[in-house]
């Protein structure tokens, strides 16, 4: 199976990224950077949230209720004319139910390492997650996945194909954060070579978790 960074370089991917950058007036090769980082990032808390039964039936209800697939079916029409506003409201439920207290965090991050302020950042995660939650949906079907064991081993599988390791070994580490902002400092300046300083990311990111 190839990985979700693989969708993303694919035609379908090329359209679903000059489609958000369009829709919400950002430039593609900046949305693509967004995107090449964020939906691992949500694939990985998704991948969490259904290690529990709970969350592992929600999100298999979702992906065979409202989020079939059947968004992808009219790309076009979904961004002609912009992005209908109900689209953007689903994916704001969608961010804040799997990223949870950690979403300002991770759209801070992932602007900064993009080049875009984190509303613009939030903005894209808005749009892309409802077309994130469909190509799920859609390979949920073709692979037949009925179980909620399934899911899983799905998303893994999505993953499992990703490059970018390191953008992904680092916004894994903000997931994990436990809210002492030190594990997110010290990945800040391995990663990204920021000042663990007051004034360099680490701080910001430190501030943001709460010391």
């Amino acid at each position: 199976m190839s990985g979700i960074l693989d969708l993303l370089s694919s035609d379908l991917g090329k359209t679903i990224i000059s489609g958000v950058a369009g829709s919400t007036g950002n430039d593609a090769n900046k949305t693509g950077s967004v995107l090449t980082m964020a939906l691992p990032v949500l694939m990985k808390a998704m991948q969490r949230n259904a290690a529990t039964p709970e969350g592992a039936e929600g999100l298999m209800g979702a992906l065979n209720g409202k989020h079939d697939g059947s968004i992808l079916d009219n790309l076009g029409g979904l961004f002609n004319g912009g992005v209908d506003e109900d689209v953007k409201v689903d994916g704001a439920k969608i961010l804040g139910h799997v990223l949870g207290a950690k979403q300002n965090g991770v759209e801070q991050v992932i602007g900064q390492k993009s080049g875009l302020d984190a509303g613009s950042v939030g903005n894209i995660l808005k749009v892309a997650a409802p077309i994130l939650m469909g190509v799920l949906g859609k390979q949920t079907r073709q692979q037949n996945v009925s179980s909620s064991n399934g899911i899983g081993d799905l998303l893994g599988g999505l993953l499992g194909g990703s490059s970018a390791q390191k953008e992904q070994s680092f916004l894994e580490s903000i997931l994990d954060a436990d809210g002492d902002g030190s594990v997110v400092d010290d990945v800040a300046g391995m990663v990204l070579g920021g000042s663990k300083s007051k004034g360099g990311l680490g701080g910001l990111l430190g501030g943001l978790f709460g010391k």
